[in-house]
């Protein structure tokens, strides 16, 4: 597997990671805990560094799984992780929290699942409109003056905000969604991040499952499935939304690939600063992902499916109205 380094900092991992949130949050019933654990380690065995979870994902089951998966290995992987919610008193209802003190609290929460003494990569997930982003930021510079954490990181974060957090404490990487069928991060996130110095982790690279071609025009959904609550998801969108899958697949054809790595290859191609983190709760879905990281996209194969992405209007929206408020502040 090779290797990237997030921005102009010295952390390096494998140029794909390992998205955690499905195996136990957002696509349905957990996966059972032994078949989670075993995809973890398979993937290390396969080279990834970089393992991305969050105390939400469950919530806080993810993080125990991840920790218990990757605890023989600690020393030779990169664990990501996220904080800035409470819940409410259904346990699962998702409540921005930022504030310093709770900051703290969750770390030694995420710092007990995980089964570690130090948290490499720290995001806050959601940006909180009532705590200043400075104090967010001075509140993690101090817990890596402490050893508690490593590196600085942000979720769906807007440009100013990032401009603001990393003049406190250097941000180490932005993770938001980025793929062929949401590229919104291109008009400013990417110059801001590229300005900065900054990596960019993409979570959601294949379109929630979209581009692998495995998500038909009648596809449905369990209500404990994130996607039925999507727009982009809607009948009449995937209906619509099926051009680029069509497309990708023909190119996919020619080069001998699939969809989704030719996907992940473009999502490479783009910075080398940029590491995808897709998710699969399979075995073959984890090699094909992986697999992606030798697909060489010549010039001419780059310009062709820029080409194609001009063409395609993508139908419906990424969020709910409820989810979509919490993005870009």
């Amino acid at each position: 597997m090779k290797t990237r380094k997030l921005g102009n900092s010295h952390l390096e991992v494998s140029a794909i990671g390992l998205g955690c949130m499905g195996l136990s949050h957002g696509y349905g019933p957990a996966t059972d805990r032994q078949t989670a654990i075993t995809l973890i380690r398979t993937a290390v065995d396969r080279g990834v560094t970089l393992f991305d979870t969050a105390e939400v994902y469950g919530p806080f089951l993810n993080e125990d799984v991840v920790g218990e998966a990757l605890a023989p290995v600690r020393d030779q992987v990169v664990i990501a992780t996220k904080f800035g919610f409470t819940f409410g008193d259904d346990g699962k209802q998702q409540i921005l929290n930022s504030r310093p003190d709770h900051i703290r609290w969750a770390v030694e929460g995420s710092l007990k699942r995980l089964r570690t003494d130090v948290i490499d990569l720290l995001y806050q997930h959601r940006v909180d409109p009532e705590v200043p982003i400075e104090d967010v930021a001075g509140t993690v510079k101090d817990l890596i003056a402490e050893g508690k954490v490593k590196h600085f990181g942000l979720s769906e974060a807007g440009a100013q905000t990032i401009r603001r957090a990393h003049a406190v404490q250097p941000v180490t990487a932005l993770q938001s969604e980025y793929s062929m069928w949401w590229r919104e991060p291109e008009k400013e996130i990417l110059p801001t991040l590229e300005e900065l110095g900054i990596g960019f982790v993409p979570f959601s690279p294949l379109g929630r499952g979209f581009l692998t071609g495995a998500i038909r025009a009648d596809a449905t959904f369990g209500k404990d499935d994130y996607r039925s609550q999507v727009p982009r998801f809607s009948p009449e969108a995937l209906q619509a939304n099926q051009t680029l899958v069509n497309l990708l697949g023909q190119i996919a054809g020619k080069k001998g690939f699939t969809p989704a790595q030719v996907a992940l290859a473009w999502l490479l191609a783009q910075k080398p600063w940029i590491v995808p983190i897709p998710g699969t709760t399979k075995l073959h879905r984890l090699d094909e992902n992986l697999g992606a990281a030798a697909v060489e996209l010549s010039d001419d194969e780059l310009r062709a499916i820029a080409g194609i992405l001009e063409q395609v209007r993508i139908q419906g929206d990424r969020y709910s109205p409820a989810h979509q408020a919490r993005v870009g502040r």
